[in-house]
């Protein structure tokens, strides 16, 4: 990833609601939402919604796709992923020192391996 591309994805998730709907989006998964559920969940009028995920989708940090009446938004995760291994290439000269990050790692790889059973609520 060049440098130039870093910056916009980044200025594109340095507005406070951009960034909200961008988590959203991660947190949906591959599948994704459908844009009238992302202005529910955050409060967002129509217009200002459309304003903000065709900006995430312009720098290439959202999909979207078409269902019927629907359209669905998702996180563009290889995009995703590419930012994060150009803000972390060389950190530390190859030493762990991200600690939150190892952490989330290993949460959400141990939240994908327990069995269905370990994780549902009693």
């Amino acid at each position: 990833m060049e440098t130039l591309n870093a910056a916009e994805l980044l200025a594109a998730l340095g507005h406070e609601t951009r960034l909200s709907i961008f988590r959203l989006l991660v947190e949906a998964g591959p599948e994704g939402i459908h844009a009238g559920a992302i202005g529910e969940r955050l409060a967002l009028p129509g217009p200002t919604l459309s304003f903000h995920l065709a900006h995430l989708s312009r720098v290439g940090l959202a999909t979207r796709r078409q269902e019927s009446r629907f359209i669905f938004y998702a996180a563009a995760y290889p995009v995703m992923d590419d930012l994060i291994a150009f803000l972390t290439a060389n950190c530390c000269s190859g030493n762990a020192c991200l600690p939150k990050t190892a952490g989330v790692a290993s949460s959400v790889k141990r939240r994908r391996d327990a069995s269905p059973a370990e994780t549902e609520p009693t």
